[in-house]
């Protein structure tokens, strides 16, 4: 006895449908701020590291653009304490990413 089986033996009165189910994806939608978000170079341990931080919306809406600019660049990075760490010095990049995003960004170190 297959599944399809089972199924019709524990659910006698469904009928199979072979229409695909349509789910609708929605955008998710980035807190713009009024002011700007600081991105600002650092050595730590010898390695340099570029810091974000001032963003005023949700810490789950800074986690999202933390991994959307980690995963654009290609580097690693981490999201502690309201502030988003990237391994390497990225931040003209990151300005770009954040500039094309709506957000406004102030260089910072350097």
């Amino acid at each position: 006895m297959d599944l399809q089986d089972q199924l019709k033996n524990l659910f006698p009165d469904h009928v199979e449908s072979n229409e695909p189910e349509e789910v609708q994806e929605q955008d998710h939608v980035l807190f713009i701020q009024k002011e700007p978000m600081i991105c600002k170079f650092e050595k730590r341990k010898g390695k340099a590291t570029t810091i974000i931080e001032g963003y005023e919306g949700s810490d789950e809406d800074f986690k999202i653009l933390a991994k959307e600019i980690k995963t654009k660049l290609s580097v690693g990075g981490t999201f502690k304490d309201a502030s988003i760490i990237i391994q390497g010095d990225y931040r003209d990049k990151i300005m770009e990413i954040l500039k094309a995003k709506g957000f406004k960004t102030k260089r910072v170190g350097g």
